[in-house]
């Protein structure tokens, strides 16, 4: 396993309203096209924690210990995330198609940012960073190696510590901007007031499309996706180890690959017919 999420924002914008439906491509379409992307594929497999109750697909985040957020806190992300990635609580056009409340979002993000202890110093040995693999039991009996998790050496532990806290301080401060623009309470705001709010705080809403992807898609393991609700929006199976391939797959051929003439391959080629 390796970290989707870097510091830096380079995630695209949330949509700025919530127009009608035939403005544009709605926000699902967005959303489920860039969890295919191959320059996202990284987020399928992305860094955070999780916690038995998250993974098996349990309730919403009062339910749960908050290791980061006070409830409130939890609520404004909830309200916020919920705008990124709708669901049927959020948009009836949405029906059918779970969003960042039934993937359990604002969980992943919260035990994210508190996968180190920052607040109670009670850290967890291993920290919920890297879960273990290769594999999961997920389509396969035998053992679930990705349940846990990895021990950070002394120098991982001091880059995630770091990390964690550069997006700890833009949580706090972005939610109390949304909530300063909604007139105190953000989740006090319509759908529509909202929108325009996270429309005007683009560097906040850019971190909050980046975790709200990750939690939406990535492996259980870390706390969203919660009963893989957003695998199978998308139709994507997940890992499917150890189930490998079966013998008519193994011998099929798909044809040969193609291979253009051009650059090394055509000095291969070159090198190979001089031989």
């Amino acid at each position: 396993m390796v970290p989707a999420s870097k510091p830096s924002a380079h995630a695209g914008e949330p949509a700025a309203t919530a127009g009608p439906p035939s403005r544009g491509p709605r926000r699902r379409t967005v959303i489920t096209a860039i969890s295919v992307l191959p320059a996202a594929a990284a987020v399928l497999g992305v860094s955070g924690c999780t916690s038995p109750e998250a993974s098996s697909g349990g309730p919403g985040p009062g339910a749960l210990v908050l290791r980061f957020f006070t409830a409130h806190e939890a609520a404004v992300v909830e309200d916020a995330t919920a705008r990124i990635a709708p669901g049927p609580r959020d948009d009836p056009a949405e029906a059918g198609h779970p969003g960042a409340r039934e993937a359990g979002v604002t969980d992943y993000i919260d035990m994210m940012l508190g996968a180190l202890g920052a607040l109670s110093g009670n850290e967890p040995t291993p920290p919920m960073i890297f879960a273990g693999g290769p594999w999961s039991n997920r389509h396969a009996a035998g053992t679930d190696f990705m349940a846990s998790f990895l021990t950070l050496d002394p120098v991982t532990r001091i880059a995630w510590r770091k990390r964690l806290a550069g997006w700890q301080q833009r949580y706090k401060q972005g939610i109390t901007a949304l909530d300063k623009l909604a007139g105190g309470d953000f989740t006090e705001a319509t759908p529509a007031e909202q929108d325009k709010i996270l429309a005007g705080q683009s560097t906040f809403a850019s971190l909050l499309f980046e975790h709200t992807i990750e939690g939406m898609y990535g492996n259980p393991e870390y706390g969203g996706n919660r009963g893989r609700v957003g695998w199978k929006d998308i139709g994507f199976p997940g890992d499917i180890q150890p189930r490998g391939y079966p013998g008519d797959e193994v011998e099929r051929s798909d044809g040969s690959d193609p291979v253009d003439d051009t650059g090394i391959v055509a000095d291969v080629l070159k090198l190979l017919g001089a031989v």
